[in-house]
């Protein structure tokens, strides 16, 4: 039986607890964060305080917890895979670099600037638009894998394609997005952008493919093994991030509640256009269900523990910015959950004319 069968023949894995109910987390957190930022502001403030070079080191060592877990699940040897789907990697390439990113810019100055500018705050429009470029810039790493388990997606072509959009990131990322900030009028802090790339991009990737390479010298069960006990650490440093984030965005959000959900316009719009473009794309170059479904994925999710990193240490806490990274995470499980029904249920649409390369 061929790979492509077996992966076929597998039952798909249901998500873990965390991962399905990540929604409800996040919107506790909302609350808890809230709660404890009114009635215990000045620890908060002492958090905030602890700032090395512009770096909160709490919120560092977080993100940190977050992010590398989610990199060990990248092999980088998985390149060499790239040109057995050259079609399929080439609509993943498109759409998450050379549209996705530029498209968010657009439709963030369509609704902040002008749509929402009479309901959201002044002072941070400038901010929001930050937010939603940082989110649009940085492609889904982690969760993709669970999105392609549930459409029957091609692992293989998968795991080459977070692989190169890894490899991609680490040189395009600040570029894009120093580019759409300059082009929305936003000031560009550099330096700290770049220090921010090295921070939560360049070195968790060289601990991750370190610790990588030394669990898997242990066997391919206790490795498996190693990433399922370490997996729930990366959830749940991404809840602590949102109680601090929202313990400082409290008072704003209550005084603005509908803010979360007019950010949460464009981001919408976005996933369902760039999946549905990769989808589309994917089959007009013919290929087959199993190559479109996590091209369409990874072109709507996003790698957010990287977006709410970058968005708290360019422009920190108390921003829009934040704010804007954090509503991405929100609603980021039941809208792709609503995306891979969409492709499961129009394989027989898509498989009627496309050609099996």
């Amino acid at each position: 039986m061929s790979m492509q069968n077996e992966a076929s023949a597998t039952p798909l894995p249901s998500m873990s607890i965390f991962e399905r109910y990540l929604t409800v987390w996040v919107l506790l957190c909302i609350v808890a964060g809230i709660g404890l930022g009114r009635f215990a502001p000045g620890l908060f403030q002492a958090i905030g305080r602890m700032e090395v070079a512009q770096v909160n080191l709490p919120v560092g060592l977080l993100i940190w917890i977050m992010v590398i877990p989610m990199l060990l699940k990248v092999d980088f040897g998985a390149l060499g895979q790239v040109r057995q789907h050259w079609r399929g990697i080439g609509v993943t390439l498109f759409v998450n670099w050379a549209v996705k990113p530029f498209s968010m810019a657009l439709l963030a100055w369509l609704f902040v600037r002008h749509v929402f500018v009479a309901w959201l705050p002044t002072d941070q429009l400038d901010s929001y638009v930050a937010g939603l470029i940082l989110l649009a810039a940085a492609p889904c790493t982690a969760m993709v894998f669970v999105w392609s388990r549930l459409t029957g997606g091609d692992p293989l072509f998968t795991l080459s394609q977070v692989a190169l959009n890894d490899t991609i990131m680490v040189f395009a990322f600040a570029p894009i997005v120093g580019l759409l900030l300059g082009l929305s009028s936003i000031s560009v802090p550099w330096a700290t952008l770049l220090i921010s790339v090295l921070l939560y991009i360049v070195i968790p990737v060289v601990i991750a493919q370190l610790w990588r390479r030394a669990l898997l010298r242990r066997g391919p069960t206790a490795f498996d093994a190693a990433l399922a006990r370490i997996g729930p650490l990366s959830i749940a440093a991404l809840l602590l991030t949102l109680v601090l984030l929202f313990a400082f965005q409290g008072q704003a959000i209550l005084r603005q509640p509908l803010v979360i959900a007019m950010l949460a316009v464009p981001i919408l719009i976005q996933v369902f256009f760039n999946a549905g473009l990769a989808y589309w794309l994917n089959r007009q170059v013919g290929e087959r269900h199993d190559i479109a479904c996590p091209s369409a994925l990874i072109g709507a999710s996003n790698f957010f523990e990287l977006a709410v990193a970058a968005a708290i240490g360019l422009f920190g806490f108390h921003s829009g910015a934040a704010l804007a990274t954090v509503v991405g995470v929100l609603i980021e499980v039941p809208v792709m959950l609503l995306v891979v029904r969409l492709v499961n249920r129009s394989r027989g649409w898509y498989e009627c004319r496309a050609t099996t390369p």
